[in-house]
């Protein structure tokens, strides 16, 4: 939290003083608290003593004060306000490797679902791309396409699910080439495994943090992951553990989010966290009306706690 008139809160010194006045004053008051050398006849006459009560409506108003104080400091912090605007591309791995069913019913597929929900969540403003990979990437769907293509672009990326090798690397790239100045844009990629085709992801990672595109890296799957050879020369299954160094390093260095999933609860949830950081932007708001408002409502308590126990206000 910051201040944009730091040298006013100073007068918390008076609060302070105040404060001292008070106690100092409480105290020179004990000493003369007994008028009556008939004790008997006071407890009679006053059986019932505020005791600890007759404080609270003075402790109530000097917390009014400090909290006066620090708003009339105009005090800012960072505030999640949502986007106007944004350009937004979705990169799906489609290489042999997400047919694995170690997430049901498949790793494609259960993106696939994911995906979905994602897009769908965006505001509807937002530009949204899509960008399928394997061995190689291309641009499924440009973002400057209706939000309806995106989700009919979703469901037609099994019919590259039979490509082999990896290319996440040409993936950023690719999706960076859909990308406008203009508008603040981000890009999620979706892979299980390491980079085995193209460019170097660490180059295109490099291009984005020159771009100013963070790059948000998801990666689904589990260790246990296999899919059938069926390669014609071998047989039975052949292991697909997930391998998310690669997307690690990618999201790192361009200020993106890395994220583990290995079931659809896990992958919804990293998708949801992403729309949080897309949706949303962080910007220094004065939050004075904040602490003026708590204020008034100690000033308000202070007095209701005064006139229920001694009639009065303080």
């Amino acid at each position: 939290m910051s201040w944009l008139s730091p040298e006013r809160l100073w007068l918390l010194l008076g609060v302070g003083a105040l404060a001292i006045a008070y106690v100092v004053a409480q105290r020179r008051r004990g000493r003369y608290a007994v008028r009556f050398t008939n004790l008997k006849l006071l407890d009679r006459v006053a059986p019932q003593r505020p005791a600890w009560r007759r404080h609270v409506p003075a402790g109530l108003f000097l917390v009014m004060l400090v909290l006066l104080v620090v708003g009339f400091a105009r005090p800012q912090a960072e505030v999640q306000v949502p986007r106007e605007q944004a350009t937004v591309l979705v990169a799906v791995d489609v290489s042999r490797s997400m047919l694995a069913s170690d997430v049901a019913p498949d790793r494609l597929s259960a993106a696939k679902t994911a995906a979905h929900e994602f897009v769908g969540d965006l505001p509807s403003r937002f530009r949204v791309g899509l960008v399928s990979f394997a061995g190689t990437a291309s641009v499924a769907v440009p973002p400057s396409a209706p939000r309806a293509d995106v989700d009919a672009g979703i469901d037609r990326l099994s019919e590259g699910a039979g490509q082999g090798g990896t290319a996440i690397g040409d993936a950023i790239a690719t999706a960076l080439d859909q990308i406008r100045e203009e508008t603040p844009s981000r890009v999620v990629v979706l892979s299980d495994g390491a980079n085995t085709a193209g460019q170097d992801p660490a180059s295109a990672a490099q291009l984005a943090a020159q771009l100013g595109v963070p790059v948000d890296t998801i990666s689904f799957g589990t260790a246990g992951g296999s899919i059938d050879a069926g390669n014609g020369f071998t047989t039975g299954a052949q292991p697909v553990p997930v391998d998310g160094e690669t997307l690690r390093a990618v999201a790192q260095a361009t200020g993106g989010s890395y994220f583990e999933a290995g079931s659809v609860s896990e992958l919804r949830a990293a998708y949801s966290d992403i729309g949080s950081l897309v949706g949303f932007e962080a910007e220094m708001q004065d939050i004075s009306a904040r602490f003026i408002g708590v204020g008034l409502v100690f000033a308000v308590l202070g007095a209701l706690a005064s006139l229920f126990w001694f009639a009065r206000l303080p």
